[in-house]
């Protein structure tokens, strides 16, 4: 009976331990196999290479609009397709192009910022969303905004 128990232990251990070890080969043998497959990723991805990625519009009254255009070219190998391009607030409009930019091509991507509200330095951010290797890029804005004058019933300006 001893011998019985004894066995029956030995069995379970050794079925637990080998079962464990297969794990830990299979588990290191799928992180390799998802680390060579990383590495030998094509290089296919459209590339949005921008002549500039930040804009000063230096200094403007509050309550101006102002406008600035990116222009980027595709220098990457297939077609660059933009799904967003959204601002770090609602003051910042983006427009973009909606068909594919082809490889080699050139575009813009208009941002326009609202700066009713907003007085004094101001720096916005619009992400773009593409079929990029990334999948975003982001573009950087700012300015400083001159705050409005009120006028006091005397008619005396004062400041905000």
């Amino acid at each position: 009976m001893k011998n019985s128990i004894l066995i029956l232990t030995s069995v379970f251990v050794l079925s637990f331990i080998s079962c464990k070890d297969t794990d830990t080969k299979n588990t290191a043998l799928n992180t390799s196999e998802i680390t060579a497959s990383k590495n030998t990723i094509p290089a296919n991805f459209p590339v949005m290479t921008f002549t500039e990625i930040s804009y000063d519009f230096g200094t403007i009254n509050e309550g101006d609009i102002v406008e600035h255009k990116f222009t980027f070219t595709n220098t990457g190998t297939s077609p660059l397709v933009i799904i967003s391009a959204k601002g770090s607030c609602g003051c910042t409009v983006s427009k973009w192009p909606k068909e594919p930019v082809s490889p080699g091509a050139t575009a813009e991507l208009l941002v326009t910022f609202n700066s009713n509200g907003k007085p004094n330095m101001q720096t916005k951010q619009v992400t773009i969303t593409a079929n990029t290797q990334n999948g975003t890029e982001t573009l950087k804005i700012k300015a400083m905004v001159t705050p409005k004058t009120k006028v006091n019933t005397s008619g005396t300006p004062i400041s905000k």
